[in-house]
């Protein structure tokens, strides 16, 4: 008998799949605390909900901005904090500052990245007009990579 998730749970493989991470990242993310299963299978495996996939979707976009794990758990504690209704006003109104600031530093980082994209693109069109691109060539090609 194959064990099967609930509808609407994903085990660990479906899971990283849905968020194109490999298993490896996913199941990393879930050792290092930064989601965790919703339940389990019969068999024991994990199983997870919407909530996991929001959160590692979350932090695939705040990785190429140059945010840190530590960054990352901080946010999603701010976050899962932010979601409580018992919140008192003036504690939501600190978080909301808060996340106010992670706003602009996402900003910031953002307009990093647009530069070097620009320069990047640059640099692509001036090699393409260079004449010597055209020329056959033997060279090896370059080893540098763009670092997310």
């Amino acid at each position: 008998m194959e064990d099967v998730a609930p509808a609407g749970l994903l085990q660990i493989g479906a899971l990283a799949e849905r968020v194109h991470l490999s298993l490896r990242t996913a199941r990393y993310y879930e050792q290092v605390g930064v989601f965790e299963p919703a339940g389990r299978t019969a068999a024991g495996y994990h199983l997870y909900d919407a909530k996991a996939v929001e959160r590692l979707l979350l932090i695939k976009k705040m990785k190429p901005l140059g945010f840190s794990l530590e960054d990352v758990r901080a946010l999603l504690t701010l976050r899962d904090e932010l979601s409580d209704d018992r919140l008192p006003d003036d504690r939501r109104e600190e978080l909301r500052g808060q996340l106010r600031t992670w706003i602009v530093v996402a900003e910031e980082n953002l307009a990093t990245l647009r530069e070097q994209v620009t320069a990047a693109e640059y640099l692509v069109a001036r090699l393409r007009s260079d004449p010597a691109a055209t020329a056959q060539t033997t060279a090896a090609r370059p080893t540098a990579r763009i670092n997310p």
